[in-house]
């Protein structure tokens, strides 16, 4: 029920009357005053003003508001609309500082060692603080952030996870034959952290796309 339905049986439980007894002194079926309660129907011109004195309000009274309820009704749709924009926007901000971490931690990792002759275990682990940070802030945003997604939503998410297993597949078959066929194993492990750095920047695509879409 919604608008004039909801408030015609706000009103006839606040007298206390039966659809049956409404029916009886509007001269209708209980039926019809079930399907006006039901946005079924609406009632006749002639039923208007009856309805209002049985139920002591003006005409006048009636139709405000529900113009008023109708106006709240709007402004809180289009508050959490906002809210949802706002969201996404910090979402994807987090995403996008955390594939910059990445990028600096595979820039780190490239010229911490030949180039700065850094001791190779401290190089590591600053490279696996950055990205356990920027992981970090991933895990974060998708915790915080969770969007109810709609049925067709869902549907697209479960195609784009099926589509990431088999590139994940791909790239392990080709990350074995690489390690096997160079045995550089100390440096083919990037290429989880290129995959990985790839996967979220196409996921920061869809979702900047999404969001131009809802504009």
């Amino acid at each position: 029920m919604n608008h004039l339905g909801q408030r015609l049986f706000e009103l006839r439980r606040d007298k206390k009357l039966s659809q049956e007894e409404v029916a009886e002194k509007l001269n209708v079926t209980r039926q019809t005053v079930s399907k006006w309660e039901t946005d079924q129907s609406v009632p006749d011109f002639d039923k208007i003003v009856p309805l209002c004195e049985l139920y002591d309000i003006t005409p006048n009274e009636l139709f405000i508001e529900l113009k008023q309820r109708k106006s709240k009704n709007n402004n809180e749709f289009t508050i959490d609309l906002e809210e949802e924009k706002v969201k996404i926007q910090k979402k994807a901000k987090g995403i996008a500082i955390s594939i910059l971490l990445y990028f600096l931690g595979v820039i780190w990792i490239m010229i911490s060692i030949p180039v700065l002759n850094m001791n190779p275990i401290v190089a590591s682990a600053i490279f696996l603080l950055i990205c356990g940070f920027a992981t970090g802030i991933i895990i974060y945003i998708c915790i915080s952030y969770k969007k109810i997604k709609t049925e067709e939503e869902a549907e697209h998410d479960k195609l784009i996870n099926q589509i990431s297993d088999v590139v994940a597949i791909i790239v392990l078959i080709f990350y074995l034959i690489i390690s096997f066929k160079t045995m550089a194993w100390h440096l083919t492990w990037i290429i989880w952290v290129i995959f990985g750095l790839f996967s979220e920047i196409l996921k920061l695509i869809f979702m900047l796309r999404g969001y131009k879409d809802e504009k």
